[in-house]
């Protein structure tokens, strides 16, 4: 197997024609104006110190040299190498509310778009640790399942909105039982969820979701997202706020964060409770917390990488570099003198 990990360079060879071309009309330029000064034979004896063979020759050492020299630069890649490359880390699962109520303005710019800041700048620290994505409303969805691929976590990441989800509501425990549904319990890694929501759950037993999340040695950290007194809940018409969302009594309608429960929620995962703010996220905190846990291997994987073979078109590039310098354009006016001294006698 043969590629070019720099394919592109390789355009540099078009410029071969090019010198070619050139060249060549240097030499019957050359050739023209020697014409013009009288007979061959007798002005090539009036100029015995120049060779009309070496240029030729100098010019075709420099023409491969260059064209090794592009060849090594867009590093021709031959042949394959087996590597086993092993990753021990832990298994991080974001639980990430997406109910309407995340809209509130306590948190800038609101409490959905303060956390999805907060997990990218969480996802550009991690290393070797496995990320998964499971938004929720009414119902949970998995949006990312676990994965290393951090530039695809970033991507799912940018599209959730409190529109992707069909059902609203908040239900934190249909989340952390579709978290542990997403987690490979057969690795036996060290596996942690990470809950953000502003705690307005209305739709089941969170605290029993996490008490058997602890069975399995599953920690869940919360972080609650908005402020004690809350704010009122925008309704957005084509990316536009009209107002606030108001109840049957025409009241508008005040999402507060339920705080009790994100810490009954925390202490029934063996997790850490954090509020966040507009000037912390909370997730160092859980992050200290995860980074205590047992990294384990997690993946076994064989790569096959292909050898660089730059060096050697470099290197020959070099050698022909070197031979066509020494290679003087001129005769050795001895041996020039030595001939004519034979022709003479």
């Amino acid at each position: 197997m043969l590629r070019f990990e720099h394919i592109a360079f390789l355009w540099g060879l078009a410029a071969i024609p090019l010198f070619i071309i050139v060249f060549f009309l240097v030499r019957r330029w050359k050739r023209r104006a020697l014409a013009s000064l009288g007979d061959k034979i007798t002005v090539r004896k009036m100029i015995p110190e120049v060779s009309f063979t070496r240029p030729g020759l100098k010019f075709i050492l420099f023409t491969v040299a260059f064209a090794s020299l592009v060849i090594g630069a867009a590093n021709p890649q031959i042949g394959t190498k087996i590597e086993e490359g092993k990753k021990s880390g832990a298994d991080l699962m974001i639980l990430l509310d997406v109910s309407n109520s995340m809209l509130a303005g306590d948190l800038s710019p609101n409490r959905l778009e303060n956390a999805k800041r907060a997990i990218s700048q969480l996802i550009d620290n991690l290393h070797n640790d496995r990320i998964g994505i499971i938004i929720f409303a009414g119902e949970a969805y998995v949006q990312l399942p676990i994965t290393t691929d951090y530039s695809a976590a970033k991507l799912f990441l940018n599209n959730i909105s409190t529109d992707i989800v069909p059902t609203q509501g908040t239900a934190i425990g249909a989340a952390i039982d579709m978290g542990m549904k997403s987690f490979d319990f057969v690795n036996g890694t060290s596996k942690a969820m990470v809950l953000m929501t502003d705690g307005e759950n209305f739709e089941d037993d969170a605290i029993a979701s996490a008490k058997r999340a602890t069975e399995k040695d599953v920690a869940i950290h919360v972080i609650g997202l908005g402020s004690i007194e809350g704010a009122p809940v925008p309704i957005y018409q084509n990316g536009n706020p009209t107002g606030f969302r108001k109840d049957e009594k025409g009241q508008t309608v005040i999402t507060k964060l339920n705080e009790q429960m994100c810490k009954e929620i925390s202490d029934a995962g063996n997790g850490v409770y954090v509020r966040a703010t507009n000037a912390n996220s909370g997730l160092g905190i859980v992050m200290n917390q995860i980074g205590k846990m047992e990294q384990k291997t997690f993946d076994s994987k064989v790569f096959k990488n292909y050898e660089d073979r730059f060096q050697f078109f470099l290197g020959f590039a070099l050698i022909l570099l070197v031979v066509e310098f020494f290679i003087s354009s001129k005769k050795n006016l001895k041996l020039s003198e030595l001939n004519l001294f034979e022709v003479r006698k």
